[in-house]
C-alpha cells in the first residue's frame, strides 16, 4: 500500500462521515485554529481581563470508591477505602469538574503540590463535551 492509498482511503471516509452527517442534519462547527503566532490586539486583552479573574475550583483526584452509608458509618481514625486506582497511577487534575491534566504527587516546601505530566488539549476536552 503507498503512501498516497492511505489518503485516498482517509478522504474516502472523511467524505463518508460528511455524508452520514448531512443525512442526520447534523452540521460540523467549523472551528478557528489556535495559533500562539498571532498578536493580541488591545479589545481581546481587555476581553480576556474580564475573565482572567473568574474563580474556578480545581481539585485533584487520587481515585474513588463507592460504599454504602452503612460501612460510610462505620469508618474512624486508621480505617481503609479501596480506591479505582493503583499505586503510582497519575492523578486527575479537574477545574470545575471537568479533566484537564494527569499530575504526580511532590512535596514543595512541606506542602503538597502536584506536578503535572500530561496536560488534556483543547481538541480531547471538546470531544468530551459532545
Amino acid at each position: 500500500m503507498s503512501e498516497n492509498d492511505g489518503m485516498d482511503d482517509w478522504a474516502a471516509a472523511m467524505a463518508e462521515q460528511a455524508e452520514a452527517e448531512a443525512d442526520d442534519g447534523v452540521k460540523v462547527a467549523e472551528l478557528d485554529e489556535l495559533s500562539d503566532d498571532a498578536p493580541i490586539t488591545q479589545e481581546e486583552k481587555k476581553k480576556l481581563d474580564t475573565i482572567l479573574d473568574i474563580p474556578v475550583t480545581i481539585s485533584m483526584e487520587v481515585g474513588r470508591s463507592k460504599i454504602s452509608i452503612r460501612n460510610l458509618l462505620q469508618l474512624n481514625q486508621g480505617s481503609v477505602v479501596e480506591l479505582d486506582r493503583v499505586a503510582g497511577e497519575p492523578l486527575d487534575v479537574l477545574v470545575n469538574g471537568t479533566l484537564i491534566a494527569h499530575g504526580e504527587v511532590v512535596v514543595v516546601n512541606d506542602k503538597f503540590g502536584i506536578r503535572l505530566t500530561d496536560v488534556i488539549s483543547q481538541i480531547e476536552r471538546i470531544k468530551k463535551l459532545r
